[in-house]
């Protein structure tokens, strides 16, 4: 089914998507990075495959968003996630590039404040991501900071996540968060989650222990007029986790090699990622997995409170 909310702007809906539309069912916005950027196929499509059964699970209908031939897909049919799992040379999109994907007619992957920015178009209120972009580590001399925290302080999207990327300066990305106003709540631990990590040492602004507690606290915020996402930080399984004091090491290692190789800008995180892959022996892609998995589980719960 293909809807255009202007008429610039081609736009389509999932066939699973469009029907939950139409019956006002729960649906869980998925973001396509992780999918072409985050490991190599097949390995890509059976986790997004795993990842969107868990939200059906859940009672709820998974999205994932993603820009194909200058299309914004909200929601993909089976073929469609096969054929982007395999793509080569596809867009990272954030706020910046995400209407050149479309202009241009290409390929694009949806970060997480392209995937907040699309959900909120299509009337989705709640996204499963791995971990959130933040404040880069040396970003008082590089200026570095991802586009996901302003995305959050301005966009009405609860992003369910495993906290920020552990190799990012979590002080700093909490302080800017609190400075946008953005509700960080972690999921039943006063923790706040590093990633691969259920701690990372920092306490959390704010503590909730059930889907329907964050439902109700959206629901406030609307009530009051508050705009703005919501971040909610959900603890990996403590089975599937790497200490952080372990983690620690590998990603020094990590940054140590990025800045030898002069990498900048968005090849950092990739980079990172794909180095302590290497470092981890493939640990590290685990607990990823397991990660993502553990937030569509609370995403679904979450848009199912949110709906009832």
């Amino acid at each position: 089914m293909t809807n255009s909310l202007s008429p610039q702007l081609p736009i389509t809906y999932s066939k699973e998507v469009a029907s939950a539309k139409q019956r006002g069912a729960p649906i869980v916005a998925l973001e396509s990075t992780i999918i072409t950027h985050g490991m190599p196929y097949p390995g890509n499509i059976e986790m997004a495959r795993s990842v969107e059964s868990i939200i059906r699970e859940q009672g709820a209908v998974p999205a994932t968003i993603a820009v194909i031939h200058g299309t914004l897909h909200i929601g993909l049919e089976a073929e469609e996630l096969e054929q982007l799992a395999k793509a080569k040379d596809v867009l990272k999109v954030s706020r910046a590039d995400l209407a050149f994907a479309i202009a241009e007619r290409r390929h694009g992957a949806t970060t997480v404040a392209a995937t907040m920015i699309a959900a909120e178009r299509a009337g989705i209120k709640v996204f499963a991501t791995g971990g959130i972009g933040g404040v880069h580590r040396g970003a008082e001399e590089s200026f570095d900071i991802s586009a996901d925290l302003e995305e959050l302080a301005r966009t009405g999207v609860i992003v369910v996540c495993a906290g920020a990327k552990a190799i990012l300066d979590v002080p700093k990305t909490l302080e800017v968060l609190e400075t946008a106003g953005v509700p960080v709540v972690t999921y039943e631990s006063e923790e706040f989650p590093a990633f691969w990590s259920r701690s990372s040492g920092l306490r959390s602004p704010l503590t909730l222990n059930s889907p329907a507690a964050i439902a109700n606290f959206q629901m406030v915020r609307e009530q009051l007029g508050i705009d703005g996402g919501m971040l909610i930080a959900n603890p990996v399984p403590e089975a599937d986790e790497i200490p952080a004091e372990e983690m620690e090491i590998y990603i020094q290692r990590a940054l140590d090699s990025a800045e030898r190789d002069e990498i900048s800008g968005k090849a950092v995180t990739p980079y990172l990622l794909s180095t302590i892959f290497d470092l981890t022996d493939g640990q590290s892609l685990k607990t990823n997995i397991a990660l993502v998995e553990n937030n569509a589980r609370l995403a679904g719960e979450i848009a199912v409170a949110l709906n009832a």
